[in-house]
């Protein structure tokens, strides 16, 4: 295959200790009046506090919306919109983890083109742009800063459902570690097992036969230079820092490493994508209410075993980027190599070893394998060719704990 690579990414990114400091300075060209979204714990925090401070000082009109849920509930998006149409911002700050930056990508949409959410479902529904945004994560995991995706719960589908725009990636993302330091150990680690996938899942990506019109056509490219880039740095940065985080959340440069690697990770699938660890959580996520880094978490050894006979030499670059293999060593025992790394790395803080042991019955794997099918952006970014019958077999050997059953 030629030479491809594209990237889709935040006007402007910064990194580091007090960054979060910076952003009154962001928002001023933007707009005037500042609308703040985020959830009750972040509300109620000294750092949002120091922030609307700031922005004040600078000039803006601000308002605070601190209601957002876990999993951004329709309702809850309603709620979001109505408190914002009333306040009229000209500019959005999502402030906190995953759901509130999806939170504000959504609001940002709907403040700016009206409708409802369900307008926008799938790939390049969104028009054209949005009010401007800022993303400040607190949490290390989703890479939702960096993303064109948004993800919601609709209660009239038992699946969670996404927007997936270009128009959706925020201007500015304002990524500091330190805002990270409060997070639980349990948060840590599924967060950042979930920024781990989202890189494993891009480098391991299918390679697309492109043409000029596949930037346009698709949101989700596949495996190409710049996402593998992002990728291997990321997966680095996670597996020095990620065990050290959940070990001691005051480890202020392991911090540093989860949220950097985060952010990568989110570079690298918001352009590449990722597969079928999160085609199949999502069923998995729906019946058990699994929180999703663990699910994907517990499922990516065996979607890796799956997929090592056709990412055979993205796999050996896991495990160097890992620090288990050296390049040049056989490509196939590295893989192998990597996929070991993973699973002693995730049993080591905590992640669920089987699909039995997130909730899973064993009745549900055939309606699990079926629906994961339906996350057709995901499966077409697979590696390895995907059907019922493979859905069935990684499901099932989820469930029982053997990765040796599946075929390499």
């Amino acid at each position: 295959m030629s030479l491809f690579a594209s990237m889709r990414a935040p006007r402007t990114i910064v990194f580091g200790s007090g960054q979060r400091n910076a952003v009154p300075g962001y928002a001023r060209p933007l707009g005037q009046k500042a609308l703040i979204v985020t959830d009750a714990r972040m509300g109620a925090s000294a750092d949002l506090a120091a922030m609307v401070d700031g922005l004040k000082a600078a000039g803006l009109t601000v308002a605070v919306f601190d209601q957002t849920l876990p999993e951004v509930p329709l309702e809850c998006i309603a709620q979001c919109v109505a408190f914002g149409r009333a306040f009229g911002p000209d500019l959005l700050i999502g402030l906190g983890g995953g759901s509130c930056l999806d939170m504000a990508k959504v609001a940002a949409v709907l403040l700016r083109h009206g409708g409802s959410p369900r307008d926008y479902f799938g790939e390049f529904k969104v028009p054209g742009p949005v009010l401007p945004l800022i993303a400040v994560p607190t949490t290390a995991g989703t890479g939702s800063e960096a993303t064109p995706v948004a993800v919601v719960a609709d209660s009239e589908r038992l699946l969670k459902v996404g927007i997936a725009s270009p128009h959706i990636i925020p201007l500015v993302a304002i990524c500091d570690p330190e805002l990270t330091l409060s997070a639980p150990a349990g948060l840590t680690a599924i967060a950042g097992a979930d920024a781990l996938t989202h890189a494993i899942e891009a480098l391991t990506a299918g390679p697309r036969v492109v043409d000029a019109d596949s930037s346009l056509d698709h949101v989700f490219l596949g495996k190409n230079a710049l996402s593998d880039g992002h990728a291997r740095e990321a997966i680095g940065h996670l597996a020095r820092g990620l065990r050290r985080s959940v070990d001691n959340g005051q480890d202020l440069a392991a911090r540093e490493s989860v949220m950097y690697g985060a952010l990568l990770a989110g570079l690298a699938f918001g352009t590449a994508g990722t597969a079928a660890a999160h085609a199949i959580q999502y069923p998995v996520g729906a019946l058990t209410k699994t929180a999703h880094g663990a699910g994907v978490a517990c499922l990516m050894p065996y979607a890796m075993s799956f997929n090592l006979s056709h990412a055979t030499q993205s796999m050996a670059e896991v495990a160097v980027a890992m620090g288990v293999a050296e390049a040049g060593d056989d490509a196939r025992g590295n893989g192998e190599r990597a996929i070991v790394a993973v699973e002693m790395l995730f049993a080591s803080i905590g992640i669920p070893a089987d699909l039995k042991a997130l909730g899973l019955r064993e009745d549900q794997l055939d309606w699990t394998a079926e629906q994961s099918l339906g996350a057709a952006r995901l499966v077409k970014n697979n590696p390895r060719p995907l059907d019922l019958s493979a859905m069935q077999a990684i499901v099932r050997a989820a469930f029982a704990g053997d990765r040796t059953r599946l075929a390499h």
